[in-house]
């Protein structure tokens, strides 16, 4: 007040950006931070004076009991010198026993007799059946897998062995009509037209693949016969041959993985 008094009796205004003024205010001390400061200090006087509470003094002397050994005091372990016990030595005949007291288990909590063995055992049982869930897990992942490659192996059969069909279909038409035939002996051994095709896409299709590939491999078979006795032609050979003993001896074999 009377920094601003003097600043007023010389008829100068009040600058808020002056150092005088800014000084003048951190001259001002926060009372409100210091009582609080005060009030902490005084709760924590408080606590380190409050007497320790039954169960405290049970755990400190507990504990300190724990780390005194027993002495010939005790009459547990006086019996035991007289039978023969000898301290920091196991126990039995051949000193082959524990060394060191049963640790002590203090029980928490206000379960049962038996609460905390009985929640191991559940929590043990858990696991378990956790382990056996993700065993069946990986065994399902592994049948799924093995039956998406055997599917896939039977599809790459299918799709070769029809390519192959097909292949002997066309050579067998263009071989009969060389010859004059104008009807094949078997419906099938000709390229198809698109309504024999679509009717034997129905007739296969609600059968599954392995039908249908033991089906397509027993027409590739027979029409492979029919070339081969009749033109002397193998497709994978691509090439007629001049007579049986020519194709026999010059001819790999009569499928396909004889001409890998």
């Amino acid at each position: 007040r009377s920094g601003r008094r003097k600043m007023a009796a010389e008829g100068e205004e009040e600058d808020y950006m002056s150092d005088a003024f800014v000084n003048f205010q951190k001259d001002v001390k926060p009372g409100l931070v210091k009582v609080e400061k005060s009030e902490r200090h005084h709760e924590k006087k408080v606590e380190q004076k409050k007497p320790p509470t039954r169960v405290n003094r049970e755990e400190e002397r507990r504990e300190s009991m724990l780390q005194c050994s027993l002495g010939s005091e005790n009459k547990g372990f006086a019996l035991l010198q007289k039978m023969g016990y000898k301290k920091g030595r196991g126990l039995g005949r051949n000193e082959t026993g524990i060394v060191e007291p049963i640790p002590l288990e203090i029980k928490k909590g206000r379960g049962g007799i038996g609460h905390e063995r009985a929640k191991k055992r559940k929590a043990e049982e858990r696991m378990e059946h956790r382990k056996q869930m993700l065993q069946v897990k990986r065994q399902a992942e592994k049948v799924a897998y093995n039956d998406y490659r055997e599917r896939f192996r039977y599809k790459k059969e299918q799709t070769q062995m029809e390519g192959d069909l097909r292949k002997s279909q066309f050579a067998c038409q263009q071989l009969d009509e060389k010859e004059g035939i104008d009807i094949p002996e078997q419906t099938w051994y000709w390229v198809p037209t698109d309504q024999e095709e679509e009717d034997d896409q129905d007739t296969y299709q609600d059968d599954h693949d392995i039908g249908k590939i033991e089906a397509t491999e027993e027409k590739l078979q027979a029409l492979t016969d029919y070339l081969r006795k009749t033109y002397f032609y193998c497709i994978w050979c691509a090439i007629s041959y001049e007579g049986k003993e020519d194709l026999s001896s010059n001819c790999p074999g009569n499928c396909s993985a004889d001409h890998c």
